[in-house]
């Protein structure tokens, strides 16, 4: 298993649908999943910490999760199928749910859990963007991570990921 981190959502051009990219940490790949309206919108309100004035389902989850006494160590990305991604949440008294990867991380995100993605996810649907030299500025490495990112996004479409 690769931990990643999740980049951020976009909407890919010309379809309007949504995706959550992930990154694997200390790497150089990529990982797109098209997802929902309401689940990107739900890790959008998590990444920029707003706080609806009523829970969200997912806040929901994860106060329940907090007051029941448990916690979610885990969200594991672990199987493609068809182009369908499926997760599974592992929780603190090692029991496992299937779950689908955009509400496992947007859950995660809520609850400060990791989120790993198995090697041979990675290796079949990861898109590698090698890193460039820069001078070492944050900001540097970040207008580049993201022209890189919008790159990549202006060349893929969900056929990429399409095992036939």
């Amino acid at each position: 298993m690769r931990e990643v981190d999740v980049v951020g959502v976009r909407v890919e051009m010309p379809s309007s649908q949504p995706i959550v990219l992930l990154r694997e940490v200390g790497g150089e790949r990529y990982l797109p999943i098209w997802i929902g309206a309401a689940e990107a919108s739900a890790i959008a309100f998590a990444q920029q910490g707003m706080e609806p004035p009523r829970p969200l389902t997912h806040d929901l989850f994860a106060e329940t999760l907090r007051v029941l006494g448990h916690t979610l160590s885990q969200v594991r990305i672990v199987n493609l199928t068809d182009g369908v991604f499926e997760a599974i949440l592992v929780f603190d008294d090692k029991t496992e749910i299937s779950a689908r990867p955009s509400d496992s991380i947007a859950l995660a995100l809520r609850t400060g859990t990791p989120v790993f993605c198995t090697e041979e996810i990675l290796a079949e649907a990861g898109i590698p963007v090698p890193e460039s030299e820069t001078d070492g500025a944050d900001e540097v490495v970040e207008e580049e991570e993201v022209e890189r990112f919008r790159e990549f996004l202006d060349q893929v479409t969900p056929e990429d990921f399409d095992k036939s």
